[in-house]
């Protein structure tokens, strides 16, 4: 059987089921071409001497480990010049990073968390990169783009996706129709389609979350996880299995091809803000793919791809994975305020 590669994939979608355009077809072909490169440097590990932190905090105030610096560099000088962006963020940057004069400029505004689930890199457990694609806005024509242009609804992203860097180097995909799943053939040095439809179990017995925060968490999200610890002989009459890698990718993929709940709530260390995941390098794209996939997401009140962001990185809870699962922590929460 012929196998199909991530070009051939995008050519197909923009010729015969025109689900996009030439433009963005090449912006995501650059990204992938970007996160090879980055899973490169990822397999080296020691020894290409990338492992260890930096003497430096991102704008998130957290410390940048070698390779948080290597992939972000990594993605901006392969998206630069190819003439499709108007300007792109970064989890690791303070503010955007416009196209420099001397390349032509595109209508698209790129996203991305270069690598996320840093705790995890000196201990060789999954990390990624995560990132999302929107149109910059009309009123934008013919002046330089701006932070405002950036704060759009994540249901205005026009493709999402992440490279998960584990056993085998993948890529997972949306453009709004479904979610598919390259692996990377490092012989041939090409994503190849390996995952057609990937569909999320509506139901599911698995949950994912950091249970040592259990104590900090609201009321609604405590009832939800005393009732799958309590199992067969509790109120949801079913045993749950608890898993928790601590990197968002990783935790995600896993739901995305078997089913489970991942969340990420608010907490009172911090109570001002709603959460710490940032909404739109990790939420939204997240949430983009996990809807594509049959899932829901929610931030316990409402659809996270309709919270209007105020900031560039702005933070937000997360629920998300199997539909009826998130349905149920959601009106757990939504009980609660009534």
């Amino acid at each position: 059987m012929k196998r199909k590669t991530l070009t051939q994939y995008l050519v197909e979608q923009q010729r015969s089921a025109h689900a996009l355009h030439a433009e963005l077809r090449l912006l995501i072909e650059i990204v992938s071409r970007a996160c090879k490169t980055i899973s490169h440097s990822v397999s080296k590990g020691a020894l290409g001497g990338v492992l260890g932190s930096l003497e430096s905090e991102n704008v998130q105030g957290e410390v940048q480990k070698k390779l948080d610096v290597i992939s972000n560099e990594v993605l901006l000088e392969a998206n630069e010049w190819g003439g499709h962006l108007a300007a792109m963020a970064s989890e690791e940057m303070e503010t955007i990073h416009l196209i420099p004069n001397r390349y032509p400029k595109g209508e698209y505004l790129l996203l991305f968390d270069p690598l996320d689930g840093s705790s995890n890199i000196d201990v060789n457990v999954s990390i990624g990169t995560i990132f999302s694609v929107l149109k910059a806005p009309a009123s934008a024509s013919g002046r330089d783009i701006n932070e405002n242009d950036f704060l759009q609804p994540g249901h205005a992203q026009v493709a999402a996706g992440y490279a998960i860097y584990g056993p085998q180097t993948m890529l997972v995909l949306t453009i709004g129709q479904g979610v598919v799943g390259f692996t990377l053939d490092r012989e041939m040095g090409s994503w190849v389609l390996t995952h057609e439809k990937l569909t999320i179990p509506e139901d599911t017995k698995e949950f994912s979350i950091n249970m040592s925060n259990m104590r900090h968490w609201a009321p609604p999200m405590k009832r939800y996880i005393q009732e799958c610890l309590e199992g067969a002989t509790g109120a949801r009459e079913k045993n749950f299995n608890m898993r928790w890698i601590a990197s968002m990718v990783a935790d995600v993929h896993r739901l995305i091809t078997r089913g489970g709940v991942f969340m990420y709530p608010w907490d009172d260390r911090e109570p001002n803000k709603p959460g710490k995941l940032r909404l739109m390098y990790e939420a939204n794209p997240m949430s983009m793919l996990v809807e594509q996939a049959g899932g829901m997401a929610t931030n316990g009140s409402q659809r996270i791809l309709d919270i209007v962001p105020g900031a560039l990185h702005e933070r937000v809870s997360v629920i998300l994975g199997s539909k009826n699962e998130v349905a149920r922590v959601t009106q757990y929460h939504l009980d609660a305020t009534t």
